[in-house]
């Protein structure tokens, strides 16, 4: 995967929080924090949001098939 591929996906990572309204308010969320993590083996990027109106949090989990075993923990002391 090349780094425009790359941005593309993360591109639509934030396109699916963008167009996600708060459950609560309907109001819109901020990203707050970006790590990726292994969960049962399978890399994600996971993304700690608020809501802009009322302060409501919510986790977007998103899997990162451009993260490769050997380039993980690279990639998290880069990131994180």
């Amino acid at each position: 995967m090349t780094i425009k591929d790359i941005m593309k996906y993360i591109e639509s990572e934030y396109k699916v929080i963008n167009e996600t309204p708060c459950e609560i308010c309907g109001g819109d969320y901020i990203a707050e924090d970006l790590e990726i993590a292994l969960i049962d083996g399978i890399p994600f990027d996971i993304c700690d949001c608020i809501c802009s109106s009322c302060g409501h949090e919510k986790e977007f989990l998103f899997t990162a098939p451009f993260i490769e075993d050997k380039d993980y923990k690279k990639i998290v002391k880069t990131l994180n």
